[in-house]
């Protein structure tokens, strides 16, 4: 046993000295649940990773040689894997030419981003860049880059002076087209910076869609001594996922890459119906359960599921209104996969939070909700249920629930949403909508929208959370 560690000396140490040809910004339990294990297991390939904000994964995993375990929780019991593929970890903050130098490196040939939505300093609605971002601004005034583009943009044109080959840009983000998204918002910052450099980045470096799914809960304190109890050593740094995986990745690379498909990955030519798929029946229902069922007093969305109520909402959303915006990705069953949804969702050994999910709504709604919503609208079909989801949002925003208790809301427009509340429907549904970097224009202008959100909002207000789905469920 490895004292410093804690970790059997068997699992402390990397198996191979795989050189790090990936530079991953964000590291966070998603990824190190997620895209982590596809690396390990295609073999070969090792991973610097990059703390964008703080030391504290960075501090967590060092005394584990970088090491940490991945605990499988599926309803018939618990498995951990150790993953060894991390070489090391950087703070951003702390030394950002560390950073750019281990994405300039020869060695390196690909950058992947799990920097959640709004890492990505873009205006939700549009996609573009937003050259207001506090980080945006900074970076366009200094060579030390702090926000996620910025890096990347600074990254290049070390290589493109180096007369190295780009790397490729591979996104791991829940946003539509993240490739297509991340490749207009690196091109609008080089072009800011150096318009030449744009032009070399949009010619010659690849950033592939891709679509990422697994549940990974928050890991909480008690489940650092579950995991010891269970294994028989401590990891300071595990995470906990469901046994349910997917990778699905847009097949074009500048360079050498991992084997994904040996460990599971789909490599294929338009990664764009099995995000839509993805996106708007798990991260749609995903979001619509997580207002709701926060405003219903559900502390998980195994509990929201488990309430009858909720459950029979999410299969009405499924059924009646998202389904029948999707085209099915070929060879999926999407109401198969509905029900392989609910089951995930149900499964009481992962106690995903709904204050987790609610997070950072005003970057998430536009992709996971909004969408859906407008092409329904245009094409004459009643989306209710997604409309009360709109609704549930604006009350969790207003940072009081349903009983007049605070909510802690996490968001990067947090104090304007709340500024936004009035309590009267009309007058609230009004400030909402004027959201541009929420509301698309389709909706923004659709006065039928206005008057169905502002009906459910009024609902909401009256009958309460709950009572507002178990209308619409019995309806």
């Amino acid at each position: 046993m490895s004292m410093e560690a804690g970790l059997p000396d068997r699992l402390y140490r990397a198996p191979t000295a795989a050189p790090a040809g990936i530079v991953h910004l964000g590291l966070g339990a998603f990824f190190r649940a997620h895209g982590a294990i596809y690396v390990a297991e295609a073999g070969g390939w090792g991973v610097i990773g990059v703390s964008l904000q703080s030391p504290d994964t960075r501090d967590r995993l060092r005394p584990q040689g970088w090491a940490y375990t991945a605990l499988e929780l599926a309803p018939e019991g618990e498995r951990p894997q150790v993953v060894t593929v991390l070489r090391d970890v950087l703070v951003a903050p702390e030394d950002p030419q560390a950073v750019l130098d281990a994405m300039a490196a020869p060695g390196t040939h690909i950058v992947s981003l799990t920097v959640t939505e709004k890492g990505y300093c873009h205006e939700p609605a549009t996609g573009r860049l937003n050259r207001d971002h506090p980080r945006i601004l900074h970076d366009l005034a200094n060579p030390l880059p702090q926000s996620a583009p910025g890096f990347l943009v600074r990254a290049l044109a070390l290589r493109r002076a180096a007369g190295l080959p780009p790397f490729t840009v591979l996104s791991c983000d829940n946003l539509p087209e993240n490739g297509r998204v991340l490749r207009g918002v690196v091109l609008d910052l080089a072009g800011l910076i150096d318009p030449a450099l744009a032009g070399w980045i949009a010619a010659e470096a690849a950033f592939p869609s891709t679509m990422v799914d697994r549940i990974v809960p928050a890991t909480m304190p008690a489940d650092l001594d579950r995991l010891e109890a269970a294994a028989g050593y401590r990891d300071a740094a595990p995470v906990m996922h469901e046994p349910f995986r997917q990778w699905v990745i847009e097949d074009r690379f500048r360079g050498p890459r991992p084997a994904f498909e040996t460990a599971g990955a789909q490599l294929v030519a338009d990664v764009t119906p099995h995000e839509h798929m993805k996106l708007r029946m798990l991260n749609g229902t995903h979001s619509s359960l997580a207002y709701l069922g926060y405003l219903a007093g559900h502390q998980t969305i195994a509990d929201s599921m488990a309430d009858p109520v909720l459950a029979g909402f999410a299969r009405r959303l499924w059924r009646d209104e998202i389904i029948p915006a999707l085209t099915p990705p070929p060879g999926e069953d999407l109401a198969a996969y509905a029900d392989a949804l609910a089951a995930r969702y149900a499964n009481p050994a992962i106690r995903h939070r709904t204050w987790q999910i609610a997070m950072d709504g005003s970057q998430k709604l536009p992709q996971r909700i909004l969408g859906t919503i407008a092409e329904s609208r245009a094409a004459g079909r009643a989306v209710p249920g997604l409309t009360l989801a709109v609704a549930a949002w604006m009350r969790y925003v207003s940072g009081r629930d349903e009983q007049g208790l605070p909510i802690e809301v996490r968001d990067p427009l947090a104090p304007r949403l709340a500024a936004l509340w009035t309590g009267d429907p009309a007058a609230t549904v009004r400030g909402f909508l004027a959201l541009a970097e929420v509301f698309p224009p389709a909706l923004r202008d659709d006065a039928g929208f206005a008057a169905a959100l502002t009906k459910a909002l009024a609902v909401l207000i009256r009958r309460g959370a709950r009572a507002a789905a178990e209308g619409l469920v019995h309806a």
